[in-house]
């Protein structure tokens, strides 16, 4: 296995073995390294820690952020309080000597880089290089750029756009990477990578440029979208890249940079079946594939889950089709497995929040991104009938950060705490403060059952219940993103609601999901965990061997390689 190692050394180290640039505005790779909000970053994660376990020749290009997103605090009424996270590159990263420069807001700004490796699983490695404006020779303005992740005005995003495409393309050009002929751009925000690759191949290169570019879109909400007024955009771009958007656009058009995405690239995916069918209609373009979300197995498999698969289900970090063995894992171990991960999550609670729950009674776990239209609250809709069904029978943790500037998500949070405040003694609820890497596995590896109650069809995916299921925890919830693909009801899990294809945003009757959350946790899932154990941990094991088996990276991994970036792995 040495002499394989040492093999698998030099292939990362060559770079003309490089084939694929995989650029995100946002990545995450360690849980005290902020350089991720939420979804969007873990995905990123977790698809470049898949590769590297696989050998795609891929590299990854994003943005250094002085003071990553915020720390989140919350109040005892739940009013959410942000912190600027001050941390020190040097502790996590390699400081490069290259550099290059950009024209901004005609002044020029010197980009310099960062190196991360990802090691997989055979140790071959995966680079990540982070782009920082922060250097001396940088007027103070522009060191500023990068303070934060998805901060500051239109402005800032729209520099901070031009420093990951624009800037992203030119490093790797520094660095050494001739031979990167795809270029998978991780939502919108690097549109204008094609911008820098035109000015490459010369005026009239779309077609080539396009044969290049690859996109996967992760939003089904229009305000998800970047959008630039183009006067705008002429005062800040370079003039070179101009009249390049204009052919794009056709004209001076608003510069929205999902528009530029699809109209260079010649791959386009949802991250759900689903998904993918609503952004065809969004965006009137019936060539949107689907390429659907995963998680990386092992990261997000708690200790006792792994032993217990590294012992019975050997490789199956590599291949998860080992999964679907998992029916042959006696009952007993499986279940001491769920409780070890239980209280660990359960000794976090009382730590971080005081709230001192039971090992023994249902837990229900709800922790993603506060926003209104994920509806966080919409359990406590009939506190009468919650009261009723879950007196000393079920416990709640939640967690999720608000965007600062979300005023209705933080609604949604101080919500949360008032419905806390009226179970109290009566259904025990904690809210974990400062939702990231550490607490995600935690929680979706230490709750009995997944809640997930988004509005239709604005979930695009959702990869928390992903991560729960490699645990053996059953999901429930609202037919939407992933979960149409992965519900088998009563085997996997369950859903909330109507089936996917009744109603829209327009007429959507939320009352049906309240009725039915509450119909299905009193009648069935309550009965189940009290009553039956030994279908319960059967239903564990149907989640794993069917959930865990499709939803995970090393699948979706495969197959953009053999779809979009037309290369194949080196170990299978």
């Amino acid at each position: 296995m040495r002499q394989s190692s040492e093999i698998f050394q030099r292939l990362s180290n060559d770079k003309s073995k490089r084939e694929i640039a995989y650029f995100t505005m946002e990545v995450a790779l360690e849980d005290d390294l902020p350089s991720y909000s939420g979804g969007l970053g873990v995905l990123a994660g977790d698809t470049l820690r898949s590769a590297a376990d696989l050998g795609i020749p891929v590299v990854g290009v994003t943005l250094l952020q002085q003071y990553g997103y915020f720390y989140q605090g919350l109040d005892e009424d739940g009013k959410q309080l942000e912190t600027e996270v001050r941390w020190d590159p040097n502790l996590k990263l390699k400081q490069l000597p290259n550099y290059i420069e950009l024209r901004i807001a005609n002044r020029r700004v010197r980009v310099s880089a960062w190196e991360y490796d990802v090691v997989g699983k055979y140790g071959y490695v995966v680079p990540v290089y982070f782009l920082d404006v922060n250097v001396e020779e940088n007027d103070p303005k522009d060191r500023d750029i990068n303070k934060q992740l998805y901060g500051g005005d239109l402005y800032v995003r729209l520099c901070q756009e031009i420093i990951l495409g624009m800037g992203g393309v030119r490093m790797l050009r520094d660095l050494g990477y001739r031979d990167i002929n795809c270029y998978h751009l991780n939502e919108g925000h690097a549109s204008l990578l094609a911008l820098e690759l035109i000015r490459e191949s010369g005026y009239g290169s779309f077609e080539k440029v396009k044969n290049s570019c690859v996109f996967t879109t992760h939003t089904p909400v229009p305000a998800g979208h970047d959008v630039f007024d183009f006067e705008m955009v002429k005062k800040v771009m370079n003039p070179v890249y101009i009249e390049y958007l204009r052919e794009i656009l056709d004209g001076e058009n608003p510069v929205n940079l999902t528009t530029i995405s699809l109209k260079l690239s010649r791959f386009v995916n949802g991250v759900s079946e689903k998904h993918a069918e609503v952004s065809r209609n969004m965006f009137k373009n019936p060539q949107i594939q689907a390429v659907t979300n995963g998680i990386h197995s092992r990261t997000w498999t708690a200790e006792g889950f792994q032993k217990l698969y590294d012992q019975h289900l050997p490789g199956w970090d590599i291949d998860p089709n080992h999964f679907s063995k998992v029916m042959l894992i006696p009952d007993d171990e499986i279940w001491t497995a769920h409780l070890k991960a239980k209280g660990n999550l359960l000794r976090i609670v009382e730590d971080e929040t005081g709230v001192k729950m039971d090992l023994n009674r249902l837990t229900v776990g709800f922790a993603r991104r506060a926003a209104a239209y994920k509806r966080a609250d919409l359990i406590f809709s009939d506190m009468e009938r919650l009261l009723d069904l879950g007196t000393e029978r079920i416990q709640i943790v939640f967690a999720g950060k608000a965007h600062p500037a979300d005023k209705e998500g933080k609604a949604v949070i101080q919500k949360v705490f008032e419905g806390k405040k009226s179970l109290q003694g009566k259904i025990e609820v904690a809210y974990l403060e400062n939702y990231g890497m550490r607490l995600g596995a935690a929680v979706t590896s230490g709750v009995d059952i997944w809640l997930n109650n988004p509005q239709r069809p604005r979930e695009a995916s959702g990869t928390s219940g992903m991560k729960s299921a490699h645990n053996g925890v059953p999901n429930f919830s609202v037919l939407d993103g992933w979960w149409i693909e992965g519900c088998v009801e009563g085997v996997t899990g369950w859903a909330i609601g109507p089936q996917p294809t009744e109603g829209n945003l327009v007429d959507y009757d939320e009352s049906k999901d309240t009725d039915s959350l509450y119909d299905k946790l009193e009648n069935i899932i309550i009965p189940l965990y009290y009553e039956d154990r030994e279908k319960w941990i059967m239903m564990m094991k149907s989640t794993i061997a069917l959930n865990a088996t499709f939803f995970n990276t090393h699948r979706m991994v495969k197959e953009y390689a053999l779809r979009a970036y037309r290369v194949s792995p080196l170990f299978q």
